[in-house]
């Protein structure tokens, strides 16, 4: 029998995330800040519509929120309609936000004061992952809300661990962000560099992404990457955003993150540009409009 879920924000990871869960037999309720969206996903999905997050998650053994940051999740969590208004005890809230770890840490907090579980549990793998349910999930809290979730986090996922306390899933999706900043900037660099030099960037990346060079960036991306082609995917808007969080985090625990600054620069470049809402991957924008 299926578990009572509800989940609080139905943007381009979290709608079909919601799918998802639904469509392997749980009994869901949405709640999306934008009613028309929440009304199309219920003429997609099976489940049911609440006004506010603090309906939805009534009475629901699991409640996840997929929102923008940190001001976004305190709103739908802890404000006067949130969550924690009506959650039950011994529910679990999943987090699947990019937000830091400091909020994790305060929510992690109040749920075990109140008598429900928390957990915080970032998401990598882009639109195309929500889209696959193939996502990889990193997970921060105690065992025992682990083991009780995991089941629904499967729901939409390829790959799920539990990285150690609250604020440790937040940490790893800094980790990740890190590395994909400065391997975007390495790829547009080296694209951008074939293409000046007269050779079929087509041809290179089908070579080099057999040896040590390969990457998911490379093999999901190069295409668009050559053909200027960014009306998608993950917005830069978001990754500098996420890009934020990993400065701020890196000061606070005295790691130096030089290339990560720089690469959050580039993005503020392309911003300028009008990229806002561009793929990530359109770092090499600025590198063509140079020449």
């Amino acid at each position: 029998m299926g578990s009572k879920v509800s989940f609080i924000g139905l943007g381009v990871m979290g709608y079909p995330m919601a799918g998802y869960i639904s469509k392997a037999g749980h009994d869901v309720t949405v709640y999306n800040r934008t009613k028309s969206k929440a009304e199309k996903w219920t003429k997609e999905y099976k489940g049911n519509i609440a006004d506010t997050p603090m309906d939805a998650a009534k009475d629901c053994d699991f409640v996840f929120t997929c929102v923008g940051n940190d001001k976004d999740l305190e709103e739908v969590v802890i404000g006067k309609k949130g969550i924690y208004n009506t959650i039950k005890k011994n529910a679990v809230h999943i987090d699947n936000t990019t937000a830091s770890a400091e909020i994790a840490k305060k929510l992690f907090a109040s749920s075990k004061a109140h008598g429900w579980g928390f957990l915080d549990a970032p998401i990598s793998g882009g639109q195309a992952g929500a889209e696959s349910g193939s996502l990889t999930v990193m997970v921060g809290g105690d065992q025992n809300d682990f083991n009780k979730a995991e089941p629904i986090i499967d729901c939409y996922s390829k790959k799920i661990k539990l990285m150690g306390p609250a604020g440790s899933g937040q940490l790893t999706k800094m980790v990740n962000q890190i590395c994909i900043a400065g391997l975007v900037q390495g790829l547009s660099e080296a694209i951008n560099f074939g293409i000046n030099a007269g050779l079929n960037m087509y041809d290179v990346i089908e070579v080099i992404s057999k040896g040590a060079a390969q990457s998911w960036q490379m093999e999901n991306r190069h295409k668009t990457m050559i053909e200027d082609k960014f009306d998608y995917g993950f917005a830069v808007d978001w990754m500098r955003k996420d890009l934020k969080i990993v400065i701020e985090e890196a000061k606070r625990n005295g790691s130096p993150v030089p290339i990560t600054e720089i690469v959050d620069e580039y993005y503020a470049d392309v911003q300028k540009m009008g990229g806002n809402r561009w793929d990530s991957s359109s770092l090499i924008a600025r590198l063509k409009k140079k020449k």
